[in-house]
């Protein structure tokens, strides 16, 4: 039987990664995937949606927001099947090349579910899968997350006639309904809600807190929520969802009952780490509220095992997963490294766009930082004030008093999901205003606001 250098269940972000570099360290490696390689992001995540997001923002160009820009169509049609067909062929065509790239690293791909099954008394792990055993030095775990579904009434019965969707259901629905009940206002479900919007679905979003898109900045997220509400989409919130019935939703707030009639539901309020019939008991892998528990080298309390991605709960972000993955094949081959959660960057890819990285002003107040914002709208960016034709973008830094280092910095406003790596980058090297000031930003970019509000502080 072959003795692997490393066992890797979970054909993800972190999974696919880590095979491709241990593949390039020249270690042996197996990974493990129950479905289809390159795992929730890439299959009914972050790609899909983002695709569908896209032909959402060229219908909204088409339909009204052109005539901003001098620019007018006649009778679009935004063709839902087409949609969810070119959704398709991209989904395949990186999956694809995730394959290949793990065909060149002589990585073996195990297309079954796994499971711990053990260790080794001369040191090591066996894994099952699909009725064979493998044996490996070491293991990585990173099966990811699954969508939470709370025991709500009637909520079983609405999932198996297809009334109810969680993102995986509603990627591969190729027929619009007339409405929509969002439930749960956070990432993913204001993103699927700003797509249906788009294509001229009636879109309620009913969310538990009294805010949208947690833990976002509290002054953007309100932002979001008003330039949504302005194109016809409906927010209740510190609403509690009690039932769901055949044709609505039904829920409580400020203490009475009510309902709002759907064709469709989507549940997103969150999602938890998937690591059900994994034997993890086999080994005594710890857990926490049902995370693998692991340090900032993605190691858990077994010698030889690490956990990667969604499964630690740390961060439910593919971009996570990948840094995980990365520093767990280097400690793995002894290559000083550790995980850094300070400044990793989040996006909403609604239209417009919030991005943020580092530390809220609300947040860092609960961890007993002092710190001071500066707030600039984003039209002191030529680039932005040329593009968003009426838009109500704002950029925040968040310094530490004292040190002036930067330490978060959030902003809404297309395109400011390929401006935050910048900021995360500043964040991450602990740069204070006057480095920051040295810095030359390409002109004219949106970009600039970051410098204008360096200037401004």
């Amino acid at each position: 039987m072959i003795m692997y250098d490393l066992l890797i269940i979970g054909g993800g972000p972190a999974g696919y990664l880590a095979a491709e570099r241990a593949g390039h360290e020249k270690l042996s490696a197996a990974v493990f995937e129950r479905r289809a390689f390159g795992g929730v992001c890439l299959n009914e995540g972050c790609i899909p949606s983002k695709t569908l997001l896209n032909s959402a923002k060229i219908y909204d160009y088409a339909t009204g927001y052109g005539k901003k820009y001098g620019v007018s169509c006649d009778n679009p049609v935004l063709d839902y099947k087409a949609v969810i067909a070119r959704k398709n062929k991209v989904v395949k065509t990186l999956i694809s090349g995730i394959e290949a790239a793990l065909k060149a690293g002589k990585v073996e791909m195990v297309r079954e579910s796994a499971a711990v099954t053990g260790s080794l008394p001369s040191g090591g792990f066996t894994v099952s899968a699909g009725g064979k055993t493998y044996e490996g030095k070491n293991l990585l775990l990173c099966t990811g997350s699954e969508p939470i579904l709370p025991p709500i009434d009637g909520l079983k019965e609405a999932m198996a006639s297809g009334f109810g969707m969680t993102n995986r259901e509603m990627l591969d629905m190729d027929v619009l309904p007339a409405s929509m009940v969002v439930v749960g206002g956070g990432v993913i479900g204001l993103e699927m809600a700003s797509v249906m919007l788009s294509a001229g679905v009636k879109v309620t979003v009913v969310e538990m807190l009294d805010r949208i898109a947690n833990p976002t900045d509290r002054e953007i997220a309100g932002i979001l929520q008003k330039n949504y509400e302005k194109k016809g989409m409906t927010f209740i919130l510190g609403a509690k969802v009690t039932k769901i019935e055949k044709d609505g939703v039904t829920f409580e707030k400020d203490g009475g009952t009510h309902s709002v009639p759907c064709e469709k539901v989507l549940f997103s309020i969150g999602r938890r780490a998937s690591t059900a019939g994994l034997g993890l008991e086999n080994i005594n892998v710890l857990t926490d509220r049902g995370a693998v528990v692991t340090d900032e080298q993605m190691k858990t309390n077994v010698p030889g095992v690490f956990a990667a991605g969604d499964i630690n709960g740390k961060s439910l972000l593919a971009h996570t997963a990948y840094r995980e993955a990365e520093v767990a094949v280097n400690i793995l081959c002894e290559k000083k490294d550790r995980m850094e959660y300070n400044a990793i960057p989040s996006v909403i890819y609604t239209n417009p766009e919030v991005a943020g990285a580092g530390e809220t002003a609300e947040s860092a107040a609960a961890k007993g930082i002092d710190v001071r914002e500066v707030k600039l709208p984003m039209i002191y960016s030529g680039r932005y004030l040329a593009e968003n034709e009426g838009c109500d973008g704002i950029a925040k830094l968040v310094l530490e008093k004292g040190t002036d280092r930067l330490i978060g910095v959030h902003m809404i406003g297309n395109p400011c999901s390929e401006i935050i790596v910048a900021a995360a980058m500043a964040i991450e090297r602990e740069m204070p205003l006057e480095a920051l000031k040295k810095v030359v930003f390409p002109h004219p970019t949106v970009a600039e606001i970051i410098r204008e509000a360096v200037f401004m502080a």
